[in-house]
């Protein structure tokens, strides 16, 4: 079975404190849904029409898995405290075996 997978690129941050808000609730729905960590926060070289800004990469043992935890009602709520504060490119994607 593929992994699923998180990526996150963040076009715009317009209000930290929502920011701030998300990030208190979306650690802990993440782990709920089986996700790792794999990037966030680290050095980012743009290439293209890319921006280099915020990128988060988490890792889920199937796409099925990353895509159930974005619905997950806790997650929901992260998203609801995040709601305008940033602009982000965000998409879940299928490894490959």
């Amino acid at each position: 079975m593929a992994k699923g997978y998180w990526v996150s690129a963040y076009r715009t941050i317009s209000d930290p404190e929502k920011l701030a808000a998300y990030n208190k609730l979306a650690p802990p729905a993440v782990r709920a849904g089986g996700g790792r960590v794999l990037a966030r926060d680290g050095l980012v070289v743009a290439h293209d029409a890319g921006i280099a800004e915020r990128t988060v990469l988490i890792e889920f043992d199937s796409f099925e898995q990353a895509v159930a935890a974005h619905a997950s009602a806790a997650y929901q709520e992260a998203l609801a405290a995040l709601a305008d504060g940033v602009e982000r490119d965000f998409r879940i994607i299928e490894g490959v075996d």
